[in-house]
């Protein structure tokens, strides 16, 4: 907190609300006793000025083309990272030692496959069905082949149940796109990394061998990195919000609906065109 505040008159009172300094970017005032204290309360139309949470993830700045990451600027990390690794970035707040990144891409590995019961569900889609109503249910179906309950309090089960939505979501989108397109549904193929895995699934003709471009993965890691984490976003906003107001959660379940509805969120006019 800043030595600076923020002084109120209101009803021949007086009230202080403090200044919250940031690493970069704007300052904040702490209004959390606003309405305990005077009985008002802010009206913000589309929350342009309000910060919902202080945050050390992901710091953007759309109008001046910066995007750090855990403090990282995204221009370095898409130099220097992949993909997996700033999935790791920003799930644990450093970039991995080369033992943490085996063991996160051995786990991700190990759970690369979805049930075969999840082609029974895409197939009762149209081929017009808009995809992100499509990865939405898909998502939300996830929640009946992995019902465990999961101890929110436990960094253990609730890295366990990230690694397994990361592994699982690679298929569900490609699946999803390739639902469109009327093409048969793949698996996943452990020997190959995350980027070249989903790439594979997505665009594998039926009828010709499969070669990876080393050009066309380079691009789609940049443009996995760059829309990895959009800081208070649409559906970064709705995730939090609903997450906020349950006591406890049943992941991997509980993960699932939360992703639904992030995922859904995304389906508007304003995030349509974002969707990749």
């Amino acid at each position: 907190m800043s030595d600076n505040k923020v002084i109120l008159n209101y009803d021949g009172n007086s009230y202080e609300y403090p200044i919250v300094d940031s690493t970069i970017g704007d300052r904040g005032i702490d209004i959390s006793k606003l309405r305990d204290q005077t009985g008002l309360i802010t009206l913000d139309l589309g929350y342009k000025n309000t910060g919902a949470t202080l945050s050390e993830i992901t710091y953007l700045d759309g109008d001046k083309g910066e995007l750090f990451y855990r403090g990282y600027p995204i221009e370095q990390i898409a130099e220097k990272s992949n993909f997996t690794e700033v999935m790791y970035l920003l799930l644990h707040g450093n970039l991995p030692t080369q033992d943490q990144f085996n063991t996160f891409n051995g786990n991700i590995k190990k759970y690369n496959f979805v049930a075969e019961e999840m082609k029974k569900i895409i197939d009762a889609f149209p081929r017009s069905a808009h995809p992100m109503g499509v990865l939405s249910s898909l998502t939300s179906a996830l929640t009946a082949f992995n019902p465990k309950a999961v101890n929110v309090n436990s960094k253990e089960e609730m890295d366990l149940a990230a690694e397994l939505l990361i592994a699982k979501f690679a298929h569900l989108a490609a699946w999803t796109y390739r639902k469109t397109l009327g093409l048969p549904l793949n698996h996943g193929d452990n020997n190959l990394n995350y980027v070249e895995n989903f790439y594979k699934m997505a665009f594998r003709q039926p009828n010709a061998d499969f070669e990876i471009n080393p050009v066309v993965v380079g691009a789609l890691d940049k443009l996995l990195i760059l829309h990895a984490d959009h800081e208070q976003n649409c559906s970064t906003s709705t995730v939090r919000m609903v997450g906020f107001c349950s006591h406890r959660s049943f992941c991997f379940s509980f993960c699932r609906y939360f992703c639904t509805l992030g995922s859904t969120s995304r389906w508007c006019k304003p995030s349509g065109y974002r969707n990749a």
